[in-house]
């Protein structure tokens, strides 16, 4: 892979870690993976006021992790992709060995 390419993937890699970076935004992701919702929905459901849900569905729009459609008056949300879940519960399984060894090194010290 020549330099630029490598570059250009590196800085989208690090976009979409950064699009994960906020707790909220990866509720959002996991509730979309249910089926798209509008803001209004998405702020219901979650809990979080609509203004907070607008800023981080802008964040995921830009780096292509989700997709607006216009239905009449509303913008409904879906996921541009579901390997996003795939990957945010590979992440977790790899977060629950983790702890899961830590616990067993807390057992072993006791």
């Amino acid at each position: 892979m020549n330099a630029n390419l490598e570059s250009e993937v590196t800085q989208l890699h690090a976009e979409i870690c950064a699009g994960l970076a906020d707790p909220n935004r990866i509720l959002i992701l996991y509730e979309l993976s249910q089926s798209p919702r509008n803001v209004t929905e998405l702020s219901t459901n979650l809990k979080m006021p609509q203004p907070l849900v607008s800023r981080h569905l802008k964040v995921l729009r830009e780096r292509g992790m989700v997709t607006p459609t216009r239905k009449g008056t509303v913008i409904q949300y879906a996921l541009a992709d579901e390997r996003l879940i795939q990957a945010l519960d590979l992440l977790r399984a790899v977060m629950r060995d983790g702890l899961t060894k830590r616990a067993e090194l807390v057992e072993a010290m006791a």
